[in-house]
């Protein structure tokens, strides 16, 4: 919550302008449920998705079968740490770590594809 300012202004890539047929989303979790990220993401012309703390919570009990939405970058984070060399930086050199990285996303992209068969 309190890098909320210098993560936005870090991005390098260039935005498209919002308009109302088309804004641009910013997905947050319940970590950034604060009335100043919600400013933040306001000036920064952003439309904020985010969860308040117990929402998710109310939603399980009210409805049966439903299951919590976990986002995607929450779910590669799961699946790189089953990778130990990863989990545990063994490599004293970072460009040996960086392709340690890559290997551990490829073989996870590999297996998303379902071509293991």
């Amino acid at each position: 919550m309190k890098m909320t300012r210098e993560t936005l202004t870090s991005i390098k890539a260039e935005r498209p302008k919002p308009t109302k047929r088309k804004p641009q989303g910013l997905c947050l979790d319940k970590g950034y449920d604060y009335d100043e990220v919600g400013d933040l993401a306001k000036e920064f012309a952003f439309t904020a998705h985010m969860r308040s703390r117990g929402e998710e919570k109310n939603e399980i009990k009210k409805r049966a079968g439903y299951k919590a939405r976990r986002w995607v970058v929450e779910r590669a984070h799961s699946w790189l740490n089953r990778f130990r060399r990863i989990l545990v930086r063994w490599e004293k050199l970072a460009v040996t770590c960086v392709a340690m990285l890559h290997l551990a996303l490829g073989i996870i992209t590999w297996r998303a594809t379902g071509l293991l068969e």
